[in-house]
């Protein structure tokens, strides 16, 4: 299990302005179109990027239907990331059994990713360096509210960058990682995806969200959350921050 997912700022933060509910209401505002629209062509070239390192080396690579490992995989999504997949839920599960299902899982997905997270910081607190904190988080699993019971992914062309790209080397912040199923030799030297330069642009994309709505929130752009407070959360004008602050009484 690759550990590059995490960043430490994520790993010891909970997020700040999140509002779970289970009566999910995504923000329909036609300012954050052309954001989305963006985000959607940096998805496109993450996919461009896979298949071209898949065609080189399809021996190496053994992603597959029904191979879900990335999807027990700890990560967070950025603030474009979270609002989008946010957003084509809505869209696919206006109601029903199954939404209720999904959103059940993200609650019990989160409250376990909320456990770790804990346990991560008082790691760090007692002295833990980052390359342990990230090898021991590296190693836990929590299992994905989007995959379904045949352990396929029910929003899979909405999936986060992240999985898209799970299956082939790539580096951040200096380190380079593979998924432990695939076939690459370490040491060996590979196409390599840098992952610091795709987690720039989301960051730059959470940012025009921000400007896009008026947000009072000078930090909005840099909060994180896992995929189940994304399917959790109401992202409405209190979280955004739009409008005047409330008065207090």
């Amino acid at each position: 299990m690759p550990p590059y997912v995490f960043v430490r700022r994520h790993v010891l933060s909970l997020p700040r302005f999140a509002r779970p509910s289970t009566e999910n209401s995504p923000m329909q505002d036609p300012k954050l179109d052309a954001v989305f629209a963006a985000y959607e062509t940096l998805a496109a070239q993450a996919d461009t990027l896979f298949e071209r390192v898949r065609d080189q080396f399809p021996a190496e690579v053994s992603c597959k239907a029904g191979c879900s490992d990335c999807c027990h995989a700890m990560f967070d999504l950025s603030l474009v990331e979270a609002m989008y997949i946010n957003r084509k839920f809505g869209e696919r599960f206006t109601f029903g059994a199954e939404r209720s299902a999904i959103l059940e899982a993200a609650g019990e997905a989160d409250r376990k990713a909320t456990r770790l997270k804990r346990h991560y910081y008082q790691r760090a607190k007692q002295g833990a360096s980052d390359e342990e904190i990230m090898r021991e988080a590296g190693q836990d699993r929590i299992r994905c509210p989007l995959l379904g019971p045949d352990d396929t992914c029910l929003m899979y062309e909405f999936r986060p960058i992240t999985c898209r790209l799970y299956g082939v080397p790539a580096v951040i912040q200096g380190r380079g990682h593979v998924c432990g199923k695939c076939g690459f030799t370490p040491g060996s030297p590979y196409p390599t995806v840098q992952l610091d330069r795709i987690q720039d642009r989301l960051a730059d994309m959470s940012r025009d969200i921000a400007a896009a709505v008026g947000s009072r929130f000078r930090e909005l752009h840099t909060v994180y959350v896992p995929l189940s407070m994304a399917l959790l959360t109401r992202y409405d004008d209190a979280y955004l921050g739009v409008g005047e602050a409330p008065k207090e009484r």
